[in-house]
Formats: structure tokens, sequence, C-alpha cells
């Protein structure tokens, strides 16, 4: 009778720890099931395409086998990326490209997916670069739809580089800096002060500055690269980029009214794209009345920001203060054929700053292309924009933003250009985005 006992006890034992089991693998499969089936070396993995949004094929999950064209390769291969790439495509969609679902599993067949990327216009902005270390995105940014997404430096994946891990040119090349990386901003952040001063300086329509060139704050020097000029209003303040101005402006807002106006803008934040998430951008807020503080209103001390973000909050600005998430997928189909798959993806936005605020920062952005950075080189196009040029330390040259957006209704695109180590952002990193706004808005 004991034995009889002690068997049973054994029994419901096992049965207790096969019914666990059982519960832990089914809780694991209802929320790792994509997982699984997308891993690489998986009989399933990626059995699926994937197109840009002119349907050029940038790769095929049953062959194995990237776009035809060598520079469609090598401009799109952050996008698409290969066994290197955690950020990738070929990662974060794995199980819309294998078509997998907890109920039928793979048993529909595999996906295809249709980006909101035109791989022409990533091969230019990437030969743009010239073949510096950086990044060229543009998006709409009524719907989220990205245009173009280059991240440099990168390589064929057909044919990778024999010596990818000692060549200095290849640093950084498995990160994608649009959705990982972070960068000191430089004067692409007196945006951000300049929002935070049209809402909480109540006299900045007759706020004047007078630039010498530098800036003395107790035992440091705040320094501009020339001479601005007299009694400048905050319009030329911005156009001409005067550190000496906005530091004096941080000085008075305060460290923790900039850091409120960094966040609400979005900066410190993570978006998901398409299940990538984005970096987060950081500030601290220096001691009042320091130089530390003067120098993180101009967009150095420790101010960091991601392209993805501050891509985002160019658009915000032009979009009204609505910042639409950027997106990447157009559309999904059963694999070799139009057949909707999915539902389209839906379009995400969050506030930044108030209609009135957007609509000051526009005209004044707009303001810094007609009066400073030249008109011409972007032809006809309404370009509202904000150079950057971040210094590094290090003995290294700084690098050079140059972000914005279109004021027009007929080509809604907001853009950010990073070219690290570029030097000057204007006419650096100006120039790229001149020449892929060009492309970007012909024939439409």
């Amino acid at each position: 009778m004991k034995r009889l006992r002690g068997r049973t006890a054994i029994t419901m034992i096992l049965a207790a720890a096969l019914a666990v089991g059982v519960l832990y693998f089914c809780i694991q499969l209802f929320t790792k099931g994509n997982d699984w089936v997308g891993f690489f070396g998986t009989t399933y993995y990626e059995s699926g395409a994937i197109y840009d949004s002119k349907g050029v094929k940038l790769y095929d999950g049953q062959t194995g086998e990237y776009a035809e064209n060598r520079s469609t390769r090598v401009a799109t291969l952050h996008l698409v990326g290969d066994r290197n790439f955690g950020t990738s495509l070929r990662s974060a969609l794995a199980s819309r490209l294998t078509g997998y679902n907890l109920v039928t599993g793979t048993t529909l067949g595999s996906h295809d997916v249709t980006l909101t990327v035109d791989a022409s216009l990533n091969e230019m902005a990437y030969a743009a670069l010239n073949g510096h270390k950086g990044v060229v995105a543009v998006y709409d940014y009524t719907t989220g739809d990205i245009k173009c997404l280059v991240s440099a430096p990168a390589y064929d994946p057909n044919n990778p580089p024999s010596d990818i891990n000692e060549n200095s040119a290849y640093d950084g090349v498995y990160l994608n800096r649009f959705f990982s990386g972070t960068y000191p901003p430089g004067s692409t952040f007196k945006i951000v002060t300049t929002a935070a001063a049209i809402e909480k300086k109540k006299d900045l329509d007759s706020f004047t500055y007078t630039c010498t060139g530098s800036l003395q704050i107790g035992d440091d020097t705040i320094t501009c690269p020339y001479v601005h000029g007299q009694n400048m209003n905050i319009n030329q303040c911005l156009a001409t980029s005067c550190n000496g101005a906005y530091a004096t402006l941080a000085l008075e807002l305060g460290g923790n009214t900039l850091e409120k106006y960094m966040e609400q803008a979005g900066l410190m934040n993570s978006l998901t794209i398409n299940d990538i998430h984005t970096a987060k951008g950081s500030f601290e807020a220096a001691e009042d009345g320091s130089a530390y503080l003067g120098w993180s209103g101009v967009g150095q001390y420790k101010d960091l920001v991601n392209p993805c973000t501050m891509l985002s909050f160019m658009g915000g600005i032009a979009n009204r203060g609505v910042a639409v998430v950027p997106k990447l997928v157009d559309k999904e189909t059963l694999s070799g054929s139009s057949v909707p798959a999915a539902f389209p993806d839906g379009t995400d936005t969050y506030k930044i700053y108030s209609e009135e605020t957007c609509a000051r920062l526009k005209e004044m952005m707009r303001n810094n292309v007609t009066s400073q950075y030249g008109q011409s080189q972007f032809g006809d196009l309404a370009v509202c924009a904000k150079s950057g040029t971040a210094e590094v330390g290090g003995g290294n040259q700084p690098h050079a933003w140059f972000a914005g957006f279109l004021d027009d209704p007929n080509h809604p695109l907001a853009f950010v250009v990073l070219v690290e180590n570029g030097g000057s952002g204007a006419s650096v990193a100006g120039s790229v985005a001149a020449k892929v706004l060009a492309q970007a808005t012909a024939g439409t």
C-alpha cells in the first residue's frame, strides 16, 4: 500500500511537472514563436522577398540573393542587412517574411514586403556622401513614409571586404547610424533653444545681441567662428548661428527649461520603426550661470541626439506641431502575388510644440536659407533648415549637420544629413541635402 502511494505521488509530481512544462512551452510559443521561425539557420528563415517602392527586388529570402545592381546592394545594406546586422529589416521583419502566425504557423506560405524607400534615391544619397561616414534620410512628414535611408560606410553583401575588421574606413560599419547612433547636435539644437525662448521669453521680439566673436562667462569663453554683427534680432542670431547670442539665451532660460524643451521635442525618446528601436538622446542640465549651460544651449557640452528622432522633430515643426513617426513598410503581400497579407501599418504621431511656435520656427528656418545658406543651391524648393557644426574634440574635424523640411504641400518632405567629421554643416551637409532633395522632387 505504501509502495502504491509512493508511486502515485511520483506520478502526480511528474504530471505536474509536465503540465508546467507544457504551459511554459505554450507561453514561449505565444510570445517568441515569431523569433523561433525567423531565427538564422531555421528552415523557414526569410522565405519572402523585400522590394523597394518601385518594385526593385532588394532581397530574395528563398534564394538568398540581393539586388542585381551593386550600387543598390551597397546603398541599401543597412536597410536589408545580413547576418551581422541586428537592426536590419531581415531581422526586424522576419515574421512578416515567413508569413508566420500562431494559428497556422507557416503553412499559408511566405510574404513579400514592399518598402516606402526608393532605392535609386538611396544610391544617389550614398554617392553624395562621397566616402564620408554619416547618415542621409528623407521622409514624408504627413504619412511617415521614409523615402531615403542611408547609413555609411557600407559594403557589398555579395562581396564583403576582406579587411573589414582592420580597415578604419569601415569603423562602425555594422551600426545603422540612423537608428542606433547618437551625436552632438551642434547648432541644430538652437531650434530647441529658440522654441524655449519663443514661449518663455516675453520680450523676445525686442531682443538684440551684438557679437564680438566671443562671450566671457566667468573664467570661460564662448566663441563664435567670426564676428557676426551688431544689434542682431533673434532671426539674425539664428541665421548666423551666433553662439554668444544663444549662450546668453540659455543662461536666461536655465538648464531645466532647455531640458524640458528637448524632451518635448522628442529628442530624448526612443522611437519604434517597424520593431526597430532608436537610440535615445540625452541632455544634462548644467549649473545655472555656468559656461557649460551656455554651451548646452548652443548644442555642445553633453547634448546628444539620434538622427531618426531629429528627422521626426523636423517633420513635427513642418506639420504644425504634430510629429509623425517614420515607417518603412508600404505593404505586405502573399509571396509572388499582389494579394494583401496584412493590413497596412498605421500612422503614429506625437505632439511637440504648439502650432504657433512651430509656425514661427518655420518662418525663421526659411529665413536661414534665403538670408544665409543661399537659396540658389536648392533651386525653387522652399527649404526651411538649420545647419550644425558639432565639435567632437580630439583634434578631429567637427560633424556637419543639415536638417529641415520643404514648406510645400506638394512635396511634404523632411530631411536630415549628418556627415561625420565633415566640417561645415551648411556647405558640406547642405550640399548633400540639395542633391537628394532635387532628385526626391524631380518629376513630381
